[in-house]
C-alpha cells in the first residue's frame, strides 16, 4: 500500500501575487532576503495582500543559523501574525519555517522561492547551522499552506546561482527516485523533474529566461516527491561538508552526485537504469545505463562552469584527509542517510571522499 499527499496549495504563473489579497491576511510579517527588499518585492507584496499590520524582518543570512532561527522566532512571537510570508531563497524559506515551528504559534506560512533549487515551498525539511554542522529539522509542521510560484522573481538569476540551484533540483529528483520510500507517485514526480531540469538547466543558464518557470515547477515537483520519499548519501555528505566548509549546498552536490551514483549502483542499477532511459541515456544493460548517467551528470556539471573536485572549489585535498574519520562519522549520523537505496557503510563515505577531494 502506498500513500501520497499534496499538503501545500501550490499557485504558479504571471501574477501569483494576487493570491495573497484572498486571503484576508489581518497581521503579515514577511521574512525576506535583504535583496529583495531592495528591489521592491515586499511592498508588491503588501500591495497584494492589503494587511491591516505588517513587519520585515529581513536579518536572512546563507545556511541560517539557530541563533538566528531563536532571534527571529522571538520576532514572531511579538508581532503574532496571522501571516508569515517567505521570499526568497532556500535559506530564507527555512528559516522563516524554523521561526514558525518553533513559535508556539499557527500562522499561515505562505513560501514564495525566488531561486529554483530547494523545493522548500512543498516541503516538510528545513536546515539550521549551529557550530559548523547542518541539522535537518524534519516535522509535518514545517509544511506551507501555500506555495507561491511567480516567474517576474526569476529575470536577474546570476549564472553561478542558476547552476548550483540546478544541480540541487537534480539531486533531489534523483535521490528520491531511488530512496527507500519511493512510490510511485514519487517516481513520476522525481522522473519528469529529472528530465526537465536537465533538458533545460542549460537554456536557463545561457540566459534563455523562458524555460526558468519550467525550472521553477520542476524544482517544486522534486520538493514534493524527497518530502515523502526521502533522499540520500548525495545529501548527507553536502549537509556535512557544506557546514565544514561553507561551500553552496547545490555545488556540493555537483561536485558528489556522480560519485554517489556509482558508488549506489550496485545496489540500484535497475532503478538508475529506468531513470537513465527515460531521460535519454540510453543502455543494452542497466550498467551501461547508468554509466552513461554518470558521464551525463559530469558533462553537464563542466557544461555549467562548476568544480568538479573539492580541490576545484577550493578546499586543500589535505584538510579531507586529516579529519576523514570525523567527517565520516558526521555523514554517517545524518538523516538522510536512512532512506538511501543501500546502507551506508564507513568505508563507502571513506571512498566517496577520496574520490572528490582530489
Amino acid at each position: 500500500m502506498e500513500r501520497f499527499q499534496v499538503r501545500t496549495q501550490v499557485v504558479s504563473g504571471t501574477d501569483s501575487l494576487s493570491c495573497l489579497g484572498e486571503m484576508d491576511c489581518q497581521r503579515l510579517l514577511i521574512v525576506a532576503d535583504p535583496f529583495f527588499v531592495a528591489q521592491g518585492w515586499t511592498n508588491r507584496i503588501l500591495e497584494a495582500a492589503k494587511p491591516r499590520e505588517s513587519r520585515v524582518f529581513d536579518k536572512v543570512s546563507p545556511d541560517p543559523t539557530v541563533e538566528l532561527a531563536a532571534e527571529g522566532t522571538k520576532v514572531l512571537q511579538e508581532f503574532a501574525p496571522d501571516t508569515v510570508v517567505a521570499l526568497g531563497g532556500g535559506s530564507t524559506l527555512d528559516l522563516a519555517k524554523a521561526m514558525v515551528h518553533f513559535s508556539g504559534l499557527e500562522p499561515r506560512l505562505v513560501a514564495i522561492p525566488t531561486t529554483s533549487g530547494s523545493g522548500s515551498e512543498v516541503t516538510n525539511f528545513a536546515v539550521l547551522s549551529h557550530q559548523g554542522v547542518k541539522y535537518p529539522v524534519v516535522s509535518d509542521k514545517l509544511y506551507p499552506a501555500v506555495a507561491v510560484l511567480e516567474p517576474g522573481l526569476l529575470e536577474t538569476l546570476p549564472k553561478g546561482l542558476i547552476a548550483d540551484t540546478g544541480f540541487d533540483v537534480l539531486t533531489h529528483a534523483l535521490e528520491s527516485y531511488v530512496a527507500k520510500n519511493a512510490g510511485t507517485v514519487t517516481k513520476t514526480l522525481s522522473r519528469e523533474a529529472f528530465a526537465i531540469a536537465y533538458a533545460q538547466l542549460p537554456l536557463s543558464y545561457a540566459g534563455d529566461k523562458s524555460v526558468r518557470e519550467r525550472l521553477h515547477i520542476a524544482a517544486c515537483m522534486a520538493g514534493m516527491a524527497f518530502s515523502q520519499a526521502g533522499l540520500g548519501l548525495c545529501h548527507a555528505m553536502a549537509h556535512v561538508l557544506g557546514g565544514e566548509f561553507h561551500l553552496p549546498h547545490g555545488r556540493l552536490c555537483g561536485i558528489l552526485l556522480p560519485a554517489v551514483v556509482e558508488c549506489n549502483a550496485n545496489f540500484c542499477s535497475g532503478a538508475y537504469g529506468q531513470l537513465a532511459r527515460s531521460v535519454g541515456f540510453f543502455g543494452s544493460a542497466d550498467t551501461v545505463a547508468v554509466r552513461n548517467l554518470k558521464n551525463g551528470l559530469i558533462r553537464l556539471r563542466k557544461q555549467l562552469g562548476m568544480p568538479g573536485s573539492l580541490r576545484e572549489a577550493g578546499i586543500d585535498p589535505r584538510q579531507i584527509q586529516l579529519r576523514q574519520k570525523e567527517l565520516t562519522e558526521k555523514i554517517l549520523a545524518d538523516p538522510c542517510c536512512e532512506s538511501n537505496p543501500a546502507e551506508v557503510m564507513d568505508y563507502m563515505v571513506k571512498r566517496i571522499l577520496e574520490g572528490v577531494a582530489r
